[in-house]
């Protein structure tokens, strides 16, 4: 997804902070992870997406972001993630440098990295880090942004609001995205973070328009069939 809208994670949800002032007029593209591999060598940690910002003409030095998306707070390492940006910056040729950090759920304790003795601190490391699931759903629930529409289903919302947090994640995809095979793409994103089960398929009437085919409602968890069928019922 980063990939795909890099100028909208950055902004609205995961570095605003750091990338509020980026405009249009920049460039940003992913630094090849087999490049990384192959010139650090034994040292390469391999994070999600590193993304270098450019400006046209030159005007500012380039801004590198590190986003690492955890799935397991308990996995997350300050000390790898302050290695693997030291290692970026030498091969970069750069101290521009923003290190993010995605807790898809939870969070970690682990929050800054200080090396010293009784006098001074010699090393201190911080980085930005994005609590999706402490996110409110409503505050993103009619965003522009289609990185955040996307991530409705994984930021804080209640069991009853559950098919309307569905919902207005699917109203974002069409809304915002054009391109069919993005759709498809991240139609399946939406069904695999939301969990939707047919029980919610079924006894939910809050949407009229919602009436899916009984072909689609087969197995006790939403399938790829279904969640076609809700994207296409989706209300208006």
């Amino acid at each position: 997804m980063i990939l795909n809208y890099p100028l909208q994670a950055l902004q609205q949800l995961f570095a605003q902070p750091e990338a509020d002032a980026l405009g249009p007029e920049v460039s940003i593209i992913p630094i090849r992870q087999e490049q990384l591999k192959r010139k650090l060598g034994d040292r390469f940690r391999e994070l999600d997406v590193p993304l270098e910002v450019t400006w046209p003409n030159g005007e500012k030095e380039a801004l590198l972001f590190v986003l690492k998306e955890e799935t397991d707070p308990r996995r997350f390492s300050t000390h790898r993630l302050a290695h693997y940006c030291l290692d970026l910056s030498e091969l970069r040729n750069t101290k521009r440098v923003v290190p993010v950090v995605i807790f898809l759920r939870g969070q970690t304790f682990d929050l800054s990295l200080r090396l010293g003795g009784n006098r001074h601190t010699y090393l201190e490391f911080i980085y930005l880090s994005c609590l999706l699931s402490q996110l409110p759903w409503q505050k993103y629930q009619h965003s522009s942004n289609i990185v955040a529409r996307l991530n409705l289903p994984n930021m804080h919302y209640e069991q009853k609001d559950k098919i309307h947090v569905y919902a207005q994640a699917f109203r974002g995809l069409q809304q915002l995205e054009s391109d069919p095979a993005l759709q498809d793409k991240y139609i399946d994103f939406i069904d695999i973070y939301a969990q939707l089960s047919n029980i919610n398929i079924i006894t939910h009437t809050r949407f009229s328009k919602w009436k899916p085919s009984p072909s689609a409602i087969k197995t006790s968890e939403c399938s790829k069939e279904c969640s076609k069928v809700r994207l296409q019922y989706s209300p208006a």
